[in-house]
């Protein structure tokens, strides 16, 4: 550790030194790492580093432009290292604390799952050109294998865009638009998610703040889609505050780039084939859907084959009905030697809803 209060806590000790004690007063980080337990121990996952993770004072990789974004103590004086140890990521990345702490390292590295390609970045250290991070995702990108992965996700902590009153990490999110958005879109990035910011809000497929399409479903424009998925701690920061003399204007309107924005608590679900890569925001307050984009792969396109070009979007009633289709015939075929022998019954319709286009 390289800090008080995480140097100074019963709450940590060197993974050599075996011990037993009850452990009070923990971190809200600590008590979610044990609430998680259960599902952890059993279910594969992966993790991106961010600033309550890393930051402090000390930390070496601190540029100029930079002065008001590394400049807290939002790490709690962990410089990286719990994160470090309990976790074990893919690769070999790592980084020194600047302290007499053990390297930081599960930066940055990439797996494939199915037919997506994943990418994570670290937002805490140097990802500007010619950085060994800069390097390796560019490599990385350049040896993505388009037939086995068609689709590529990229994830990172601190939002490249985003709509929110974040106004001191603006410079930060310049710099990896100037650094990391052409190799975004230069290698074809489908998809990138990010976090920091505790609510939800997808953006139209962008490069240098340009929508390239604001559909809902549509083939790969040639730029990927934002996602800022922070909506599980949504808590923390108010949704869009209004201004006191216009309550129900935000203090930051929506922009025409923003497709949807929702305060909720919920969770993201990403489904992949072959053919497209769907992304949904899940509402914990009531399971239901308020937000979802399709995306095509390039190599299905459209009837005319032409890549790029707007698929046009399948009614939300329809689309469900054809969800539903398929489950009721895969019921059938189920229970297909139960009508033999039973009394055919009359199948109760599913209760579908309609996709949210906002927040009521």
């Amino acid at each position: 550790m390289c800090g008080h209060p995480a140097n100074h806590s019963v709450g940590w000790r060197h993974p050599g030194f075996v011990f037993d004690g009850v452990m009070k007063a923990l971190r809200p980080g600590t008590r979610y790492s044990y609430k998680i337990e259960p599902i952890a121990a059993s279910t594969p996952y992966h993790v991106c580093i961010g600033n309550h993770e890393y930051d402090w004072p000390s930390q070496p990789w601190k540029p100029s432009w930079a002065a008001n974004v590394y400049n807290g103590k939002d790490g709690g004086g962990e410089c990286g290292v719990p994160y470090s140890i309990k976790f074990r990521m893919p690769g070999n990345s790592s980084l020194p604390t600047g302290t007499g702490a053990p390297d930081t390292r599960n930066l940055y590295y990439s797996i494939d799952a199915g037919v997506v390609h994943f990418v994570y970045m670290s937002t805490e250290t140097d990802f500007t050109r010619g950085s060994d991070q800069y390097n390796y995702i560019k490599a990385d990108l350049e040896r993505v294998n388009r037939s086995r992965t068609p689709f590529v996700v990229f994830q990172g902590h601190r939002p490249m865009y985003t709509s929110s009153n974040e106004t001191k990490d603006t410079v930060h999110r310049e710099q990896m638009i100037q650094h990391l958005e052409p190799l975004f879109v230069d290698h074809g990035v489908t998809l990138a998610l990010w976090g920091h910011i505790h609510r939800y809000e997808r953006f139209c497929p962008m490069k240098k703040y340009q929508c390239l399409n604001t559909s809902s479903s549509f083939v790969y424009p040639g730029a990927p889609v934002h996602v800022v998925i922070g909506m599980a701690g949504q808590d923390f920061q108010p949704s869009w505050e209004p201004r006191p003399d216009h309550p129900d204007v935000p203090i930051f309107p929506q922009p025409q780039r923003s497709m949807y924005r929702g305060s909720e608590f919920g969770y993201a679900k990403l489904v992949a084939t072959r053919e497209r890569l769907t992304l949904m925001y899940v509402g914990n307050h009531d399971g239901q859907v308020h937000d979802m984009v399709e995306i095509l792969s390039p190599q299905v396109g459209t009837p005319g084959g032409a890549p790029g070009k707007l698929v046009g979007a399948m009614p939300e009633k329809m689309r469900y009905l054809g969800v539903a289709g398929g489950v009721v015939l895969a019921m059938l075929l189920g229970f297909m030697a139960g009508f033999a022998v039973r009394k055919k019954k009359k199948a109760e319709s599913a209760g579908w809803s309609r996709v949210q286009e906002e927040e009521s």
